[in-house]
């Protein structure tokens, strides 16, 4: 069903929009870092420090990402301001429909991991079939877009039930979990770089894997010391990391370079014809 809504109303096509997405670079990568432990830390601190509850977060937190989604499907640009709001949104709708399939039904881990990891796939599945590519380097039309970021928003929910299910069962602390996770995602750029893995794989391995590295960032320095956190609280870190992604995101709109929206060389040519 979803494939075939997204073939019947593909939107603008790749000649009337320029690049919806940003440029893959360190800047990129901090700030995807930094939006998954605000999901972490966010998700919790509404949901217990305001005691809005886990459903209510839910509810309040999927209707303001469902809205900033509607803004960024109708721009035909990418808008640093716009789609950074999106990830930080989607990275806490991820995280809470992760906790509540685990918290409120009583699914475990392994089967919420399980469950995200075939959603993913099935995406990914249908994105090719359309498209004939996974790749994130430009994203121009509607239809690819909605894949894009249905990817995303599994990714961000698998990351948090496998990064769960493995800190569990590491049992080592927030500061090791995030040692080993940030260890993997050196390994996949050494194969990338070095060992010159498809660039795509790589790309979408490390973006699953910085979500648990985010999160066991954000539990170490918001957890109580007793709890072995760093006592920071959750309303001080979601703060001070959301005053680091808009300070960056501005950054990033000051310098913002046409070519940057623009086709790689090879589709320009292809689109000229």
């Amino acid at each position: 069903m979803m494939h075939a809504m997204m073939t019947a109303n593909s939107g603008p096509t790749m000649r009337d929009m320029l690049n919806k997405v940003p440029q893959i670079t360190i800047f990129f990568w901090i700030i995807k870092v930094l939006s998954t432990t605000v999901g972490e830390t966010l998700a919790d601190f509404l949901a217990t420090k305001l005691g809005l509850g886990l459903v209510n977060t839910s509810y309040v937190l999927s209707g303001l990402f469902l809205i900033a989604l509607a803004v960024q499907l109708t721009r035909k640009r990418y808008i640093p301001a716009v789609y950074w709001t999106v990830v930080v949104l989607v990275s806490v709708v991820g995280t809470l429909i992760s906790d509540t399939l685990v918290d409120k039904l009583g699914l475990g881990l392994q089967t919420t991991s399980i469950a995200f990891s075939i959603a993913l796939a099935i995406v990914f599945v249908l994105w090719y079939i359309s498209e004939k590519t996974l790749s994130v380097h430009y994203i121009a039309t509607t239809r690819r877009e909605l894949f894009y970021w249905a990817a995303i928003l599994f990714t961000f929910a698998l990351g948090t039930s496998a990064g769960d299910l493995i800190s569990e069962k590491l049992g080592a602390g927030y500061g090791v979990a995030a040692l080993a996770f940030a260890s993997l995602i050196a390994l996949t750029a050494l194969a990338y770089y070095v060992f010159k893995i498809n660039g795509v794989l790589a790309f979408w391995i490390a973006y699953i894997l910085t979500r648990p590295l985010g999160a066991s960032m954000g539990d170490l320095l918001a957890q109580a010391r007793k709890d072995g956190g760093l006592g920071l609280g959750t309303s001080v870190t979601s703060a001070v990391f959301l005053i680091v992604i808009v300070a960056l995101v501005a950054y990033l709109t000051q310098n913002l370079k046409e070519e940057d929206l623009a086709p790689p060389s090879a589709l320009r040519e292809q689109l000229a014809t």
